[in-house]
């Protein structure tokens, strides 16, 4: 959940140096107190602004029900209106238009490893000393650094009190939304930041790595030893470290690579692939699948994975796949995490060329092949353009009823063909 175009600037004098019961202080060391840039300078509808202010009045006592002190919601609300930019940009995320390999060009740029490189000199210390703890790659967690504030450029400058409480009132997904809200105020609290710094995107998510409250509560750590999980500050090393300690605890295993490039052999039709789909290295050996680039398959269990079909990398993933889609489900910021941190180690770019042209489907297409692929008996699970377990499973059973590799990439080809029955 990355953001910003800055607009208009107001700045917010919050007055604030107490944070949370107890009397706990927050001393900044990084940014200045929030500087507003959107949506009080546009007019708010009032029946908007006066909704949200009852909405609040009757959020306390749930807030409080959680164990949020009166003097915690008072100052996190003292300054907080209806910010109409924060619903303006839930409504306004674009369909994802680009292919996987278009999406890898930006994500895995020249530039971006050049600089991740710079960050792993400039940090090696530290990243050092995060590594032997947590026992994941320093690479890996600067990737995901690069990945989500391009290494703290853009950490989101959002005010995340009034950003998440405008969701919780007046946007989709509302439960979620006032489930962080609470988690933000639990922040506040326990006087890791004051309402002041705390800043982020539209959707909360927040600092360096781009943590959800409920993620931040659950995951992040005092690194420094200062006593405070401060994500927020110029100085990266909790933000990092929270990183580490989120993958160890997804399944992360120290040596074993993301995944690895392969080559299928030639003519190769073979139905066991998906992210599920585990077998040891030496039956993908006796398939004939072997590393793109050399040396020698992942050890253990792992899974064809065919992002593009038959027709682009295909690569085998292992368990640190996964747990880097426990940071962010969507297969292609998997690849490009794993991807990133490997030109990160000095290894090259990927061998197979990606498909000539945009296969890529739109939301409309894939709710269509969805629909048709139901309506042939093949059954996807529902049409809401999303390309799940059940859809994958439908097309490739699709695809073997036609004789075709069964793949389960849902192509544009594939779509003419449902068309023409």
């Amino acid at each position: 959940m990355r953001i910003s175009r800055p607009l208009l600037c107001l700045v917010l004098a919050t007055g604030l140096a107490a944070c949370g019961g107890g009397g706990s202080t927050y001393s900044p060391t990084g940014p200045s107190p929030i500087v507003i840039k959107y949506g009080r300078d546009q007019n708010p509808d009032p029946a908007k602004v006066a909704g949200l202010n009852q909405w609040i009045a009757g959020f306390r006592a749930r807030a409080q029900a959680s164990g949020i002190s009166d003097g915690t919601f008072d100052r996190a609300f003292a300054t907080v209106v209806y910010n109409p930019e924060v619903i303006r940009r839930s409504e306004n995320q674009a369909e994802f238009k680009k292919s996987l390999w278009e999406y890898l060009e930006t994500a895995t740029s020249d530039k971006r490893v050049a600089t991740g490189r710079a960050m792993l000199a400039q940090y090696a210390g530290v990243l050092s000393q995060i590594e032997a703890k947590y026992g994941v790659d320093k690479e890996v967690v600067v990737s995901v650094w690069g990945m989500e504030s391009s290494y703290g450029e853009r950490r989101g400058d959002l005010p995340l009190i009034e950003a998440l409480a405008t969701m919780s009132y007046d946007g989709r997904r509302a439960g979620f939304f006032e489930q962080q809200l609470i988690g933000a105020l639990k922040i506040l609290q326990a006087g890791d930041i004051d309402p002041g710094h705390m800043t982020g995107s539209w959707a909360g998510a927040m600092g360096h790595t781009q943590f959800i409250p409920t993620s931040y509560l659950a995951y992040a750590v005092d690194f420094t030893g200062d006593g405070r999980r401060d994500i927020w500050a110029d100085d990266p090393t909790d933000a990092l470290a929270s990183t580490a300690a989120y993958l160890a605890r997804s399944g992360w295993q120290q040596g074993l690579p993301w995944g690895v490039e392969v080559t299928l052999p030639a003519g190769w039709s073979g139905p066991v692939s998906g992210k599920s789909a585990k077998r040891d290295a030496s039956e993908w050996a006796a398939m004939g699948i072997r590393p793109a680039a050399g040396g020698s398959l992942p050890p253990g269990a792992s899974a064809l994975f065919l992002p593009a079909g038959v027709r682009g990398a295909a690569f085998l993933i292992t368990r640190n796949f996964h747990a880097i889609e426990r940071y962010n489900a969507a297969d292609a910021y998997v690849v490009a995490v794993g991807h990133l941190g490997d030109r990160l180690k000095g290894k090259g770019p990927l061998v197979t060329p990606w498909p000539a042209g945009d296969t890529t489907l739109r939301m409309a297409e894939r709710m269509e092949l969805q629909e048709r692929l139901t309506r042939m008996g093949f059954d996807t699970g529902g049409v809401d353009g999303n390309v799940g377990a059940k859809t994958y499973a439908a097309v490739k059973a699709y695809q073997m009823s036609r004789g075709l590799p069964p793949d389960g990439f849902p192509d544009r080809e594939l779509l003419e063909m449902l068309r023409r029955g």
